[in-house]
């Protein structure tokens, strides 16, 4: 569509090959864990994080976790938490657990953060539009049950909030494509298949650590082999762990590239990026 007073700009020939960005402005994922949505002072960073992309010209999207705050509510009402093989088993009382947190109050928690800081943005799940389209997730250890693997990522509803200017933030709750049921997914999962359909430039793992640290220093690039090697000998360890790994699932999905870091690393560009080469 043309723009008004397009008499006055020039128009140049598109000869790059590059992700296709929407209006002519890349996109950036942020995946938060669910750890961190309990800090009001990590969510007053993430806001700031979101307006430094726009204020750069970048359109951020947000995928969220959320697993502690489940934990908590499952508790509360007394559902054990089962787990197969390390994977967490979503009964059917789980799933409306986890559809009530996540889709709920963690995916609010974010939005009203953004507003304080008057940055319009709108909540939405995977269910929403059926945005995110799964299938039940097989294991051969056993019924992991309400459990989704991603098929597809429908981006209509994401780039009409784009079109209005309204940041999305997504929780990871995605439609079953057979049973038209919700799923719980593992967040990363959703945040990686979300970059690779937007043809995101950057997903970046947002923690409260700087980067992966490698004799204290934070490592700036780093592709699957060396990671994993870091792995194996315990350069990397605990919790980054499975950060690296989703990094590394990222760019083999069709992410650009995926970077771990902290607020303080959206901001300046900073963190550990995870990016194609050998071993991918």
């Amino acid at each position: 569509h043309p723009k008004e007073n397009n008499m006055t700009e020039p128009t140049s020939p598109q000869t790059l090959e590059i992700p296709a960005p929407v209006d002519d402005r890349y996109v950036v994922v942020l995946k938060v864990g669910g750890n961190e949505l309990d800090d009001d002072t990590f969510l007053y960073g993430l806001a700031k994080a979101v307006q430094s992309l726009k204020d750069g010209g970048k359109l951020p999207v947000i995928v969220h976790g959320g697993g502690k705050a489940i934990a908590e509510m499952q508790a509360k009402l007394g559902l054990k938490t089962q787990f197969l093989d390390g994977l967490r088993v979503t009964s059917e009382a789980d799933v409306d657990v986890v559809e009530m947190i996540l889709s709920g109050l963690m995916n609010k928690r974010i939005v009203r953060a953004l507003l304080a800081e008057h940055i319009q943005s709108a909540g939405i799940s995977g269910v929403d539009n059926a945005t995110v389209y799964v299938e039940k997730m097989w294991h051969p250890a056993g019924d992991l049950g309400r459990v989704g693997e991603v098929q597809d990522v429908d981006l209509r509803l994401i780039k009409a909030l784009f079109a209005a200017d309204i940041v999305p933030v997504i929780s990871p709750v995605s439609f079953g494509a057979y049973d038209a049921k919700s799923y719980n997914v593992n967040a990363d999962h959703v945040a990686a298949a979300v970059a690779a359909k937007l043809g995101a430039i950057r997903l970046i793992f947002v923690s409260n650590v700087p980067g992966v640290l490698i004799a204290d220093r934070v490592v700036r690039a780093v592709t699957a082999d060396p990671a994993e090697a870091w792995i194996a000998d315990g350069n990397i360890f605990g919790g980054m762990v499975p950060k690296v790994r989703s990094a590394i699932e990222a760019v083999r999905s069709g992410v650009a590239q995926a970077v771990i870091t902290n607020i303080a690393g959206v901001l300046e560009e900073g963190g550990t990026g995870i990016i194609g080469g050998k071993g991918f």
